[in-house]
């Protein structure tokens, strides 16, 4: 009974070791085609807003903050797609940046400054600290792979 179990043992280890660099090719693979859809996606959605800004006679400041959002998620691919890591800060910045979009367009609509558009001022103060924090933590406890855009 026991040389049974040493060979399934046997058998599950080799049967793991040939499955795992496959199983790691394929997550690589998906890992890459859906960093490179989400960049194509990204690239052309920015290039339509464009082609909608020069049909009209102005960019207003909606349309240039939906370019800046289009640019943070583009470097957030392009960061994710060299070193693999996410840097949260990005995350952060495209909200922040959302958000500020969001309340230029409450304001343009109904000119007034409402409960809305101070929650979402205060959103962006919450954002703002949650950038702090992010910042000091890693800088304070760095990881083994210390990233930094700036």
């Amino acid at each position: 009974m026991e040389k049974e179990h040493q060979k399934a043992t046997e058998i599950e280890r080799k049967l793991e070791h040939a499955l795992t660099p496959i199983g790691n090719f394929m997550v690589a693979s998906f890992h890459h085609i859906a960093l490179f859809v989400i960049g194509l996606a990204t690239f052309w959605s920015a290039g339509y807003a464009v082609k909608e800004m020069f049909h009209k006679t102005h960019a207003s400041i909606e349309d240039l903050l939906l370019l800046f959002i289009y640019l943070e998620i583009g470097a957030m691919v392009g960061i994710y797609f060299k070193t693999n890591h996410m840097p949260v800060r990005f995350l952060i910045y495209l909200a922040i940046t959302a958000v500020t979009r969001l309340i230029i367009d409450i304001v343009n609509v109904r000119h007034e400054a409402t409960m809305e558009v101070m929650f979402l001022g205060g959103t962006i103060l919450i954002l703002a600290f949650a950038n702090l924090v992010v910042r000091y933590a890693s800088y304070k406890y760095p990881s083994k792979v210390n990233i930094e855009e700036d």
